[in-house]
């Protein structure tokens, strides 16, 4: 079965502008969250990895089209024109409307600023021509106007509710004109309302949606993914506060309109427009509620005293310590609303982009109970600190870890609010666990960064492995414990989730059976979950932040714990799921530092994993074949052995290491002889 198309891949090479890239990826974020992954990607991307079969929209937003040619004419265009006609969708603003065209043609008979030329990729079968209006300057926002876009409603029927016209941003972008289309393959989507600065035929043509073998594209001269909150005040350029307030005013008619846009080209679009939610405190508490204390007086040599309060200045945090008392005060919600107002978020947090390194957070320190639950209503802490003693019961090596928790209903990362802060995480202890309903800035592998809707069971968790062991016990080998107590956490929930068909793929991934696959197809297996570990050095010991993050609940993007169940058992609850990962994790741990990646942990492993024998292309070895026999016992990589004539085992066998690839880890795999 292919994989599904849960990526959506925003260009951010040469070429483009961080202004472009950073409002088409909100935006997009914002109207497609949480049915798509949002993924940045460069020209090295798009050249070397396997991006297209889980590519379900390609998006490049404006910059220069030059650059785009520089580094992507012949294979990159190639590469790109083979994925929309085979059935991918492609999305081109303002300078991408240009690039996608068979002809540039911008401010002709201006010496210093014309392009004008043939384009490779030709979506669009003519000419896109600009500027559409005067004034345009690179890196300039002089040229920029707030202009009126008249919509072709008939090129929408079955989109629901779409504008008859909308206010749109624009600079520079271009009118689509002169289409040799035979077949019918190009509709106009949007004109120009007004007149144009150049000869933009009888259509004016603003927005084209063009027909490419079995996928299609959309093009656009206007920027309709830039939304007035987060456009910044330009006190220098005449006008600029009139084109924000313009756009403001119409901002409703503008989201609806591009929705349209991403449902022509097959997106699934959140029709309810996600908004991105406030911070919320994070709340420390801990088993034995007396020992938060301790853990405060650990930290006393990082806090900090402005006007009787306190503080933790960390390096990519503030940290403000309160008390449970003065949450529901009076005097603590003046001082919380005064702080918001302040120095917190800005005006219209839900709708524009927020810099989270400047806001404060706020923790509240629990010393005397466990927090109450309209304080925490979307976590109960005595379900988690009774399932965490039930759990201990039968693993009487583990006693510690999940001692002290701290929980945000929202938060940036887990993981970023400990690894960013070296100074939080040198004070904390092995097990100290960070959870979270919501994610607005989650962490993958690389730059990939998303919003963990509510459902996900996420959590970060700091383990302090001793630098001596590392020689013999390799911190590569936590990610493999991690995996095999998820999965374990998982078949011992309670009696009847023995058999739920979660499995693991190298070297940190999650998996499930795909419950909407017909019982007669070929098993699927889809990815329910991830592990991300990031390692630092302090007082000896390297350590370690281990985030997870599992779609327990949330039924998107791909499926969840919950829709394995049979209808006779109970749904999961996160609470007592991470009680139950924190409980194995810590006797895996315990034994490892004893003895090593055990033969019984290694039997775990391959028990729950889905590369029994799996063949392997090493591309960087010029396509030679290889068998997956196994990981190596030294430094935890892929063992193989290679494969000669018919597949017949050559007798040589290999550890192979990934590239780090973000799309396929079985891609660009490297080999060293054992």
């Amino acid at each position: 079965m292919a994989p599904r198309k849960l990526n959506v891949l925003v260009y951010t090479g040469t070429g483009s502008t961080v202004e472009s890239v950073k409002h088409a990826t909100y935006t997009l974020r914002r109207l497609l969250s949480p049915n798509y992954a949002v993924i940045p990607i460069t020209e090295t991307v798009l050249l070397k990895e396997p991006w297209a079969p889980t590519c379900a929209l390609l998006v490049f937003p404006g910059g220069a089209d030059l650059g785009y040619c520089r580094v992507l004419n012949g294979e990159g265009n190639s590469i790109i024109s083979q994925y929309v006609r085979r059935g991918g969708s492609y999305l081109g603003l303002c300078a991408g409307g240009y690039y996608g065209s068979k002809r540039c043609e911008f401010e002709v008979d201006d010496k210093a600023m014309e392009v004008v030329g043939s384009r490779e990729l030709a979506f669009f079968p003519g000419t896109c021509r600009g500027g559409a209006f005067k004034g345009f300057q690179y890196h300039s926002e002089n040229g920029a106007r707030a202009i009126r876009v008249n919509v072709v409603k008939d090129a929408f029927r079955g989109s629901g509710l779409v504008p008859e016209v909308f206010t749109s941003y624009y600079n520079g972008g271009g009118v689509f004109v002169d289409a040799k289309d035979e077949n019918g393959d190009v509709e106009v989507l949007a004109s120009y309302a007004g007149d144009v600065d150049v000869d933009g035929g009888s259509d004016k043509a603003a927005l084209v949606y063009c027909k490419v073998g079995e996928g299609a594209a959309v093009l656009s001269g206007p920027h309709p993914e830039f939304a007035a909150a987060n456009l910044s005040p330009h006190h220098d350029v005449t006008g600029y506060d009139d084109l924000i307030a313009a756009l403001k005013a119409d901002d409703d008619a503008r989201t609806s309109f591009l929705k349209a846009c991403l449902a022509k080209l097959g997106l699934e679009v959140n029709q309810e427009t996600s908004t991105v939610p406030s911070l919320s405190r994070l709340h420390l508490s801990s088993i034995s509620c007396s020992d938060v204390d301790d853990l405060l007086h650990s930290w006393e040599e990082i806090i900090t005293k402005e006007d009787g309060e306190e503080y933790i200045k960390a390096e990519n945090d503030k940290f403000h310590l309160q008390k449970p008392e003065t949450m529901w005060s009076v005097g603590g919600l003046k001082e919380a609303l005064a702080t918001e107002d302040q120095d917190q978020e800005p005006p219209d947090t839900s709708e524009g982009m927020i810099d989270y390194s400047t806001i404060t957070k706020r923790i509240v320190t629990h010393e005397n109970a466990w927090p109450e639950a309209r304080a925490t209503p979307y976590f109960n802490h005595n379900a988690f600190y009774s399932s965490l003693q039930e759990y201990r019961r039968s693993e009487p090596e583990s006693d510690e870890w999940g001692n002290f928790l701290m929980y945000g209903e929202v938060v940036t990362s887990t993981n970023t609010l400990l690894e960013k802060n070296f100074k939080l995480l040198s004070k904390l202890p092995s097990g100290f666990t960070l959870t979270a309903t919501t994610q607005v800035a989650g962490r993958g592998r690389g730059n990939n960064v998303w919003v963990s809707p509510a459902g996900a069971l996420i959590m970060s968790t700091v383990i302090n492995h001793p630098a001596h062991l590392a020689p013999t016990r390799p911190i590569v080998f936590i990610q493999y414990l991690a995996a095999i107590a998820i999965v374990d956490a998982v078949k011992s929930y309670d009696r009847g989730y023995e058999e739920l068909p979660v499995k693991l793929k190298w070297p940190n991934d999650i998996y499930a059976l795909d419950p909407r696959q017909p019982s007669s197809s070929p098993p699927s297996y889809v990815k329910i979950g991830g592990i991300l570990s990031n390692c630092s050095y302090n007082s000896g010991s390297y350590q370690i932040v281990l985030g997870i993050g599992i779609n327990a609940t949330n039924g998107r993007p791909t499926t969840s714990l919950d829709a394995l169940l049979p209808s006779h058992l109970a749904p999961f609850r996160i609470e007592k799921l991470v009680a139950g990962i924190l409980t194995r994790m810590e006797a895996l741990y315990k034994t490892f530092v004893r003895r090593g990646f055990t033969r019984d942990m290694e039997g775990a492993y391959y028990a729950h994993w889905l590369h029994g024998r799996q063949i392997v292309n090493l591309e960087a070895e010029g396509g030679a074949r290889a068998r997956i026999v196994g990981i190596t016992r030294d430094w935890g990589m892929l063992r193989a052995e290679e494969l000669g004539a018919d597949d017949y085992p050559t007798g040589k066998i290999w550890a192979l290491q990934s590239d780090e690839n973000s799309f396929d880890f079985f891609r660009g795999l490297v080999k060293r002889r054992i």
